[in-house]
């Protein structure tokens, strides 16, 4: 018999996903999801393995495959560093198409707290490092989303790569035509 979490897997990772949007005040989905990678390759890269398989057990299993995939075991273990620093390298995660906020670490846990046993979480955080169990604690208060700098991206990024996007899609659509 398949067990029920990986039964519902799909409806409960994109369940996740609305919520971190909503959370995280972005604009779809896809937004969403590139946040929530960027939270957990930094998260990670702060990790010694032997702690990062008893994090992922407690994670739904879409968002634990998502935690380990792609992982270079060999790259160097970073120090947990100011909020600001490590928001900035989850910003960095395809940063033409990231629209992370500076509260993405936070947004990130408020979500997953609401989608994992938050007991058995926290029983996993009390045994890594101070650091690793500060990174997910709440202690920012939910506020609104910062707008104006997530309005600058949609607009000013976005049209453009429509504008290229578009182009080239005419650009294809002529040729094909002008061959028939």
């Amino acid at each position: 018999m398949v067990p029920p979490e990986y039964q519902r897997a799909r409806d409960d990772f994109y369940n996740f996903l609305i919520d971190a949007r909503d959370t995280a005040g972005l604009g779809s989905t896809h937004q969403a999801y590139t946040m929530v990678q960027g939270v957990f390759q930094t998260f990670r890269r702060r990790l010694d393995l032997k702690d990062a398989i008893p994090f992922a057990g407690v994670l739904p299993a879409v968002l634990r495959a998502i935690f380990v995939a792609d992982w270079n075991t060999e790259e160097p273990r970073r120090p947990f560093e100011d909020r600001a620093v490590m928001t900035q390298e989850v910003r960095a995660l395809r940063a033409d198409h990231n629209f992370a906020l500076e509260t993405a670490i936070q947004d990130v846990a408020r979500a997953l707290r609401r989608h994992v046993d938050e007991a058995a979480f926290d029983r996993v955080l009390e045994r890594l490092s101070s650091g690793a169990s500060e990174f997910w604690r709440l202690s920012i208060q939910p506020t609104a989303p910062k707008r104006d700098e997530f309005n600058f991206k949609v607009l000013t990024l976005l049209p453009n790569q429509w504008v290229e996007q578009a182009a080239a899609s005419r650009a294809s659509h002529v040729r094909t035509h002008e061959k028939t």
